[in-house]
């Protein structure tokens, strides 16, 4: 199969090509490994590949043959590496799967690489010492995003139509609406992230996927989801298959309107007129679409500084055992200014104040909570601006403490953390872009605890209704030259 013809098709089509003998796995790993090539010095979004032993028989499984993609963190698969975008983890392997690869494995994907983090998952943009900055398929003067920047980029170029992404804070939902994908995070306990760990940061973190397709996410998804032994706790089953649901008309729905985040952050001008004309097709697909005032349960500076406190605490441990593990110092040759920064600082936070950031956790989960019973979802953009130029992030860094670099992420991502602090379900769409520079704004639209169902039909009407699939990047691998 030829690149061009590759690119096409998303992980189901591709599927569904191997099931009826219309092609081979091992082609479809020959069509995604020339993709790679063609785009991966311009974008930078795979850190390694290696020759693959998965190769299902067609129809072996759901997903059977389909080229696929893990990001260098929260995913374990045995004999590779798993680096955490840090030179003090590199040349890490994993000595078995996880429960997450083990199900990626059974749903027939042949994962043939990893793609790139920020050091440890602890920024919204991808541009790590250890391998250089992923570059945004759309403008390669701007971020992809982050955490799972390098999925982002590598899904949005025509990689693999469908990549592993994880999300503590927006780390899948802001990816996907720098690159103009559709990024679900779910709801706490619908996957798990064992066995190595019971929870990640004390349930903030999630596995999900991006996509170019609500199909394929809605797939995965329900391969993925469901408990495993030890698990502390599970979300409760869907009714049906979320690959049902995305086929399935919503209704009218009640939304909430949320257009400028909490504590003052504005949002800029390109991404309120996406968001005006979002509300419009909602409005002309007969939802009720009305503004809202949330209160967050707590002021943004409380909020901030818990989840500060929460989750360089649980830096602070993960780079002790690292260090530990591979025998290596905690100073400026291991780790980047900012994880330096959050690592002293997580190791100055007491009990008693962790005790507290969870109470914090608590507060606006409850408070959040109740907004449900009004509004079946609420809409907000996922990100107040545009992508930015790589190096925004980067500028004065090292000045800052933990405090100061988690206020800055959360500051240029005020709608997202949310939603990871009430373990509730959300999603970015890439239902428009912007007018002047044709750059992809994701709307984020959140539900109640365990309502992915409720997403994936709304997400399945938008993609009806306002196509972005056939929408191409600049740099795109289904083109001769990969641009």
């Amino acid at each position: 199969m030829e690149v061009a013809e590759y690119v096409g098709f998303d992980a189901v089509g591709l599927a569904e090509l191997v099931a009826g003998g219309e092609v081979t796995p091992a082609e479809l790993e020959a069509a995604a490994r020339a993709a790679a090539d063609a785009v991966g010095p311009r974008i930078n979004a795979v850190v390694e590949t290696w020759d693959t032993d998965d190769r299902p028989g067609p129809g072996s499984a759901p997903l059977a043959g389909v080229p696929f993609l893990i990001k260098d963190i929260g995913v374990a698969m045995a004999g590779r590496r798993m680096e955490l975008g840090s030179r003090l983890a590199a040349g890490q392997v994993a000595g078995g799967d996880s429960f997450l690869m083990s199900r990626l494995r059974r749903a027939g994907l042949v994962t043939f690489g990893r793609t790139a983090t920020p050091e440890l998952a602890y920024s919204i943009t991808t541009e790590p010492v250890l391998y250089g900055a992923t570059r945004n398929p759309w403008d390669v003067t701007r971020s992809a995003g982050g955490s799972s920047g390098g999925a982002g980029a590598a899904v949005a170029a025509g990689v693999v139509p469908i990549a592993h992404a994880t999300d503590a804070a927006g780390s899948l939902r802001i990816p996907a609406a720098c690159n103009g994908l559709f990024g679900l995070k779910p709801t706490r306990g619908r996957v798990s992230v064992g066995p190595a760990v019971d929870e990640i940061f004390n349930g903030l973190a999630v596995h999900g996927a991006v996509s170019r397709t609500v199909r394929d996410s809605a797939v995965l998804l329900d391969l993925i989801a469901g408990p495993e032994p030890g698990d502390p706790y599970a979300a409760r089953p869907p009714a049906r298959p979320y690959a049902q649901e995305a086929g399935r008309d919503p209704g009218p729905l009640r939304i909430g309107v949320l257009a400028q985040a909490w504590g003052g952050h504005r949002t800029t001008a390109p991404v309120a007129a996406a968001l005006a004309r979002t509300v419009s097709l909602l409005e002309s697909l007969g939802h009720r679409v009305t503004r809202a005032e949330v209160d967050l349960g707590a002021g943004w500076e409380e909020f901030v500084l818990a989840n500060a406190r929460q989750w360089a605490a649980n830096l602070s441990a993960q780079v002790d055992e690292l260090a530990a593990a591979l025998g290596r110092p905690v100073d400026a040759s291991t780790l980047e200014p900012p994880v330096l920064a959050s690592y002293h600082y997580g190791r100055q936070v007491t009990g008693a104040q962790f005790v507290a950031a969870l109470g914090m956790r608590n507060r606006v989960s409850r408070s959040l909570a109740r907004y449900f019973d009004t509004y079946d979802l609420l809409l907000t953009p996922t990100l107040p601006e545009l992508p930015v130029p790589l190096g925004t992030f980067a500028e004065g860094a090292g000045e800052l403490d933990g405090l100061g670099w988690l206020d800055r992420v959360l500051g240029r991502s005020p709608f997202t953390a949310v939603f990871n602090v009430t373990g509730t379900p959300a999603m970015s769409v890439p239902v428009t872009a912007d007018a002047a520079t044709g750059l992809p704004v994701g709307m984020q639209f959140a539900a109640g605890y365990g309502r992915e169902d409720r997403l994936f039909r709304l997400a399945g009407q938008l993609e009806r209704a306002s196509p972005w699939a056939d929408r191409r990047p600049a740099v795109w691998a289904g083109d001769r030259t990969g641009h």
